[in-house]
């Protein structure tokens, strides 16, 4: 993480003992009384460090992840993942909170089927989420879900579906599932506690609140990181992912303390500039909030918010052999109905093996259940009151549904942590996604609505219907017929050369070769078609997008999504995707996947032919001086380290689809063998570059090269060159920092 320079430091320091003495907090050093939330949060004018965007924003690129407790993996194959639910509870209502949110009033929207705060009828919505599911788990093979439903404050629907793991069926009750990020929703409110209480504040350096060892080093930048930036996720780190966010084995977990020393990322940019996401940052925030109470996260947790609002069966603990340097593991009666994870291979569905995150507990380590999340979300809908309990008061509540910074306008923010949601029907959602490898989850809490949906699925496939139940209910019920897909603009196609061309994510590392792989997996391609749509290709899935109602502005011709582009000097340079947690900045032809592919392709055609060239040259081509020979063999070399390069980085492509092996197999031998041929082949080209006036200047004729055999080595030799610039510069040609 970041650190401090020591001015900011100072002053953020005095700031504080200054604020304590005043506050009458003598013998503690801190305020006797809870300080008001907005003097903590959203600051009048914060004159020391740049000013964010605070109109737009967006969401997590497939990476982060989880699985079930050792007794749940299990030999056994499972049974084909059912079309139709194998158990579905009885839906049973939630105790209705101390203080029932108020009536929304307001007309219904032409053509919807309610009115804002108007119930949905619970048989229908059943059925219409019995669709949605069903239907769903078909086409995905998806082997268990759990869905609850809350409004005007109780719960209208809580059902499971299919197996949580061999002879076990899904009880939305009792069978907890992996709900990744949604954790850092705890982390929040855990955060937004303390700064009620005066432990922390929102607007002071970070640093102020962890250990020596684990505070941010400043990189050399100039602001120091407030606990702010880190809700935002605009801390300015690199993202890091692959081989230590989660963890199979249980003997390699470590303490999230030792973590955060081990695994901290460089800092790339100024703190509050653009949200960027970080898990990293939310497990910073974590251990703030655990270090200023003096105990482990997991005890911060079960005191503040899950003993509390009686969540049973939602903990952070993992069922890991019980060690002294590690939290207290998960109750057994707990670890044994935890569901296992499962990845559909293309013929059947494979339980996985039970991904560990304590380490990194305040990103991504809770489990659940659809009954629990409906109680979290009546409380949050209430806000933070829920049955004499009491989670945080009004004014963290209207923070919570405030933004605090968006990228751009139009564009989903954050909310005091929690991501906005643009949802059908203009309505506006907070809570937060949820993905492991395994299991792919979704909270949204809809105020306007009095409304909040869980989703929670255990099967890599299950995204899809993690991330759209919530739109599609909001859509069935209180928005207008869609209108879509909207018309194409026929201006914008004169504008192509301003948008046209290959982004690269700023969620990624800047080092090592897991730079290089996620500079392949984290570009995406904008293009303006002749009869006015953007379409921006990311991989797997291309939207369309028309221009919306500010400069640069886009929305999606199927959807209520928002996205932007930051324009200079009349061309587009960053892409902000309409999750709003992740930008994209424009990438020169270098740094794009045809020229990587290109000048792979070139080197392996110049190595065979300078393979096969051995064979097949006439007799009398072999005259050469001393130096033309080593140079002859230094180039053949090269040519078989290209050729075993280029094919284990395409071993490695190709057993990439498996994420499991990425993760926890990283970095792969393939991968470490590739890059370390491909240093020296780089290695050995710049001796051959030496070479080359030698091998020109040659001998008697009797006793050289001809012409065409030295144009032939030149050729090879800048083909070679060139692509080690390239590999260079892409990050694969660092086999020690895999």
């Amino acid at each position: 993480m970041r650190s401090f320079v020591k001015l900011g430091l100072a002053i953020s320091c005095g700031a504080l003992l200054a604020l304590s003495a005043s506050a009458g907090g003598a013998q503690t050093g801190l305020p006797s009384k809870p300080i008001p939330y907005r003097a903590l949060v959203h600051p009048k004018s914060p004159a020391h460090r740049p000013k964010p965007l605070m109109h737009a924003s967006a969401a997590p690129a497939q990476p982060p992840p989880l699985q079930a407790a050792p007794v749940h993996v299990a030999t056994p194959a499972p049974p084909p993942a059912p079309a139709a639910p194998i158990r579905a509870s009885t839906p049973t209502p939630a105790p209705t909170p101390s203080t029932p949110p108020p009536p929304i009033s307001g007309s219904a929207q032409p053509g919807a089927r309610l009115a804002p705060g108007a119930p949905m009828p619970p048989a229908e919505l059943e059925a219409f989420v019995d669709g949605a599911v069903r239907q769903a788990m078909a086409r995905d093979h998806i082997a268990g879900v759990e869905v609850s439903v809350v409004q005007a404050g109780q719960t209208v629907l809580k059902k499971g579906y299919g197996y949580a793991g061999p002879g076990r069926a899904v009880d939305p009750n009792t069978t907890l599932f992996r709900v990744g990020s949604i954790s850092k929703t705890f982390t929040w409110i855990a955060l937004m506690k303390d700064a009620e209480a005066g432990r922390i504040r929102l607007n002071t350096p970070i640093n102020l609140y962890l250990p020596e060892p684990d505070q941010v080093k400043d990189q050399g930048f100039k602001q120091p990181i407030q606990v702010r930036d880190l809700m935002t996720h605009s801390g300015g780190f690199a993202d890091r992912t692959l081989g230590q966010l989660m963890e199979t084995d249980p003997r390699r977990i470590r303490p999230l303390v030792l973590y955060l020393r081990q695994e901290r990322p460089r800092r790339v940019r100024e703190p509050g500039v653009v949200p960027v996401y970080s898990n990293y940052g939310a497990v910073l925030a974590g251990e703030a909030s655990a270090w200023v109470n003096g105990k482990p996260y997991q005890d911060l947790i079960e005191a503040e918010i899950t003993r509390p609002l009686g969540l049973g069966h939602t903990t952070f603990r993992e069922p890991y052999p019980a060690r002294a340097d590690l939290p207290a593991p998960m109750p057994a009666d707990l670890a044994a109905q935890v569901s296992t994870g499962y990845r559909w291979t293309g013929a059947q569905l494979r339980p996985q093996p039970f991904e560990y995150i304590s380490q990194a507990a305040p990103a991504g380590a809770a489990s659940s259940t659809a009954g629990d999340m409906a109680r979290y979300m009546l409380a949050i809908l209430n806000g933070g009151q829920l049955d004499g309990a009491s989670l945080y008061n009004a004014d963290t509540a209207r923070g919570f549904r405030t933004t605090l910074m968006r990228p751009a306008p139009g564009v989903n923010g954050f909310d005091d942590g929690f991501m906005e949601y643009a949802l059908p029907g203009g309505y506006r959602g907070q809570g937060h996604t949820g993905d492991t490898l395994w299991f792919h989850s979704q909270m949204v809490t809809i105020p306007d609505l009095n409304l909040g949906v869980f989703i929670t699925t255990n099967t890599d496939s299950g995204y899809r219907l993690a991330s759209g139940l919530a739109d599609e209910i909001v859509q069935r019920f209180y928005a207008s017929p869609n209108e879509i897909p909207r018309p194409a603009a026929p201006d914008l196609a004169d504008q192509a050369s301003v948008y046209d061309g290959t982004y690269l994510t700023l969620r990624r590392p800047y080092n090592g070769l897991e730079q290089f792989i996620f500079r392949i997996n984290g570009q995406v391609r904008a293009h303006v078609t002749k009869d006015g749509r953007l379409l921006i290709d990311e991989g797997d899935v291309t939207h369309a997008w028309v221009p919306g109602s500010a400069p640069g502005q886009f929305v999606r011709i199927d959807g209520p999504q928002t996205s932007a582009f930051k324009i200079v000097d009349g061309r587009a340079v960053r892409w902000y995707a309409p999750s709003g947690v992740v930008a994209y900045d424009r990438v020169d032809p270098l740094h794009r996947l045809p020229t990587l592919a290109l000048g792979a392709a070139l080197t392996a055609l110049a190595s065979i032919a300078a393979i096969v060239g051995l064979f097949t040259r006439d007799r009398r081509e072999f005259r050469q001086t001393p130096m033309q020979a080593r140079a002859g063999q230094v180039q053949t070399t090269i040519a078989v380290l290209w050729l075993l390069s280029i094919g284990l980085f395409g071993v490695f492509a190709a057993r990439a689809s498996d994420l499991s092996y990425v993760m926890y197999a990283w970095p792969t031998p393939y991968l470490l063998i590739a890059s370390a041929c491909a240093l020296v082949a780089a290695i050995l080209t710049g001796f051959t570059l030496l070479m080359a006036p030698a091998v020109w200047r040659g001998g008697r004729r009797v006793d050289s090269w001809n012409a065409w055999r030295k144009l032939r080595f030149t050729l090879s030799t800048l083909v070679f060159t060139g692509f080690s610039v390239l590999l260079a510069l892409w990050g694969a040609l660092e086999p020690w920092s895999g």
